[in-house]
């Protein structure tokens, strides 16, 4: 009974007051302009310098060369820690952050993305 007795008043503080959680699938709360989601890749800026493979610290980034001056990029996203060193040390500006977290999946071989 002692133990009621200390969490009572948090208990009736808490019963008139609004939910701080949200349904998520239902409902979509935003999401920061700083966020670093799954990585886009500007194939058309991209050099082929290999400097965003060299920086990652988790070494999530392939670059492989499709054809004279084009290039695509293969991030392996169970891999990738979203450091964003990256799309920071890219001269050419080929690759940013998007806000796209929901990267959920049940095979792990979709989780290297060509792009």
């Amino acid at each position: 009974m002692k133990f009621f007795g200390k969490i009572a008043p948090d208990l009736l503080a808490m019963l008139g007051k609004k939910t701080d959680t949200v349904l998520y699938p239902q409902v979509k709360t935003p999401v920061s302009d700083r966020f670093r989601g799954a990585l886009k890749f500007n194939k058309e800026r991209c050099v082929g310098c290999k400097l965003c493979t060299r920086v990652c610290p988790a070494q999530a980034i392939t670059i492989e060369k499709v054809a004279d001056k084009e290039f695509k990029a293969i991030v392996h996203m169970d891999k990738c820690i979203f450091c964003g060193q990256c799309v920071e040390s890219c001269n050419k500006d080929a690759l940013e952050n998007t806000n796209n977290f929901e990267l959920a999946c049940s095979d792990k071989s979709s989780l290297d993305w060509e792009i």
